[in-house]
């Protein structure tokens, strides 16, 4: 295997080897006479990326055999490019054969000066490939980077993993549409019920997809996806810099999500002389109505306003959910913190608590006590109490009773 490359074809194949990297550790080379295939898979193998490049993208290509493989690692390959590629007159990648140890990047820069790297070949390769047909996806939407970037802003910048919720669009006139009536799509963030103490801020923002993306497509029931923040906002990122959109396919929660660039008129890349796609695992659990209660209507079809957030920090630590599954044990590098018999143990002890005669309402399998503000009600005092305000101390003979008391800052929403 040996190619040439230079110029604006060059800027793109380092932005890809930089998207690849923040994907997975090590690259795949799969060529043939026909492609050039680039892809990775990461640690967790929830993430796989793909790009590919036809012989016209290169300067020179040429492939000796049918099919030529390679495994090196990506943090070898992002070294050499540390040279500005401004700087680079043409790149040259030669694998003299299938069974070689080493790779040989060479770099011609302008002011004369030849860089040559040779990089070692992974003994055992891990080589993956995986076929995912956009076809079969029935949902998907085309949005510009830059647009999808400004909404993702929203979110708090530690944001793991965010659910996407995609319903059919309301036959209204816009006249007749309400406030919520066309915002059809809905982000929302995502937040591990078995962390303690957390008081990360929980997002929701509905949109309305004739506003805010290039092309919707969804019919039937709502469906939602949930999955990384990190290798969507890559994929952005590279899709941004070769300035296409974004096309993603998604189908329903635990089936796989396919994002790639929409070129021209076509779905599937011909009109370009390169492509990409980027496949990332889902959760098994649905997040649409609180964990699949079905008793209540989504609220940007049928409702305007927004479903109430539970409220204290320490309700979902101590009620696991019996089908939650947070993005580590997907990959299986987590261990449950739970048998079903414990939490079947913390439920009847959470029914039998409720001794008040407040509503019981089903979230994720987790029974939890509401009032009618939708704050559990444990032994937990009130934020306006006295007892938390400065200079409420009760055996203070020296304060004045109409002295004005000094709320403090309260630790989390």
């Amino acid at each position: 295997m040996e190619f040439s490359i230079s110029g604006s074809s060059l800027k793109t194949l380092s932005r890809s080897i930089t998207c690849l990297a923040r994907i997975g550790n090590e690259l795949v080379f799969q060529s043939s006479p026909s492609q050039l295939s680039l892809h990775t898979l990461n640690s967790s193998r929830s993430a796989y990326q793909s790009i590919t490049f036809k012989p016209d993208f290169f300067d020179v290509y040429s492939v000796s055999g049918a099919l030529v493989q390679c495994s090196v690692l990506l943090k070898a390959i992002c070294s050499v490019l540390r040279t500005p590629i401004a700087s680079i007159d043409h790149l040259n990648v030669v694998l003299p054969d299938s069974d070689s140890s080493k790779v040989q990047w060479t770099l011609e820069c302008f002011n004369g000066m030849r860089k040559s790297y040779w990089i070692t070949c992974n003994v055992e390769p891990d080589i993956q490939h995986l076929s995912l047909d956009r076809r079969k996806l029935p949902s998907s939407f085309v949005v510009r980077p830059r647009d999808l970037n400004r909404l993702l802003s929203n979110f708090q910048s530690t944001l793991q993993e965010i659910t996407i919720i995609a319903t059919q669009l309301p036959a209204l006139p816009l006249d007749a549409a309400d406030e919520v009536g066309g915002k059809a799509v809905e982000l929302r963030s995502y937040l591990d019920p078995t962390k303690e103490n957390d008081s990360s801020l929980h997002t929701q923002l509905w949109i309305d997809p004739t506003e805010e993306f290039v092309q919707y497509t969804h019919s039937g029931d709502p469906v939602d996806v949930t999955f990384g923040v990190k290798e969507l906002k890559a994929f952005l990122a590279y899709c941004e810099g070769c300035e296409v959109d974004v096309h993603l396919y998604l189908d329903k929660a635990g089936e796989p999500i396919l994002m790639a660039p929409k070129f021209g008129l076509d779905d599937d890349g011909s009109t370009s002389n390169f492509d990409a796609s980027l496949v990332l695992a889902t959760m098994l659990v649905s997040q649409l109505n609180n964990g699949g209660n079905s008793s209540q209507p989504h609220p940007t079809v049928a409702n305007n306003r927004a479903p109430e957030q539970q409220g204290t920090k320490g309700n979902t630590c101590e009620n696991p959910s019996d089908h939650t599954r947070i993005w580590s044990e997907l990959s299986g590098s987590a261990v449950r913190d739970s048998t079903s018999a414990d939490r079947r143990v913390i439920r009847e002890r959470n029914q039998n608590t409720n001794d008040q005669g407040t509503t019981i309402q089903r979230i994720d399998a987790m029974n939890i006590s509401l009032d009618n503000t939708g704050i559990t009600k444990e032994h937990v005092l009130s934020q306006r109490h006295r007892s938390n305000w400065v200079d409420a101390d009760e055996e203070d003979d020296e304060g004045d009773e109409t002295e004005l008391y000094v709320e403090s800052t309260p630790p989390y929403l």
